[in-house]
């Protein structure tokens, strides 16, 4: 019960800074309401903050490696969009960011996101990195107690991945559907200044 209410805070927290920024899509204020800054360590063991990928859409999803289900899928639908981009594909820097940073090294993200498409970056960082940079997308994660999982415990986390324009804004948040074309057709009228 306690896991389920967590989670429902979570998606009315994101919900409430969505409905904030529509009408202002231009503004000032959809900077200031969810931007997606962070500080981080990529899994080569780079520190990047997110003006390293300034000039580049960032498609951005959180979740952990030892994520059963969820974090697989999505990085799997993740790379098919990407591969499903063509030519438009080196206009997108997609960014996987732990928000289980006690297991989550750089090396284990390295080993984690070599299974998928070779233009996804991994990210983790200390606790308090990990918190600011959620905080900055408005990305809600707990640490949830689960018997017979690794360490005892998995981590409850969003399951959409966001979108943000070139300069660092806000743009949108995308649902894996199960339908990477669709997902593929969608981000690429983002991309062109199409979207509806």
């Amino acid at each position: 019960m306690r896991r389920n209410r967590n989670l429902l805070l979570g998606i009315i927290l994101v919900a409430l800074c969505l409905f904030g920024l529509s009408g202002s899509r231009d503004g000032e204020a959809a900077d200031s309401a969810l931007g997606g800054k962070f500080s981080l360590t990529d899994h080569t063991g780079q520190r990047v903050t997110n003006e390293n990928y300034q000039g580049k859409w960032i498609l951005a999803f959180f979740g952990f490696t030892y994520c059963p289900d969820i974090c697989p899928a999505t990085l799997t639908t993740m790379s098919h969009v990407m591969e499903g981009l063509g030519a438009d594909a080196g206009m997108v820097q997609p960014l996987f960011i732990s928000v289980d940073p006690e297991r989550d090294t750089p090396e284990v993200m390295a080993n984690f996101v070599s299974a998928f498409h070779p233009s996804i970056v991994g990210l983790t960082g200390t606790p308090d990195e990990i918190k600011t940079a959620a905080a900055s997308f408005g990305a809600y994660y707990a640490k949830v107690e689960v018997e017979g999982a690794p360490d005892g415990y998995l981590m409850e986390h969003m399951s959409f991945m966001y979108l943000l324009r070139p300069d660092g804004v806000f743009e949108t948040v995308l649902l894996d559907n199960g339908n990477p074309e669709t997902l593929t057709a969608q981000l690429r009228k983002h991309l062109h200044g199409a979207a509806s």
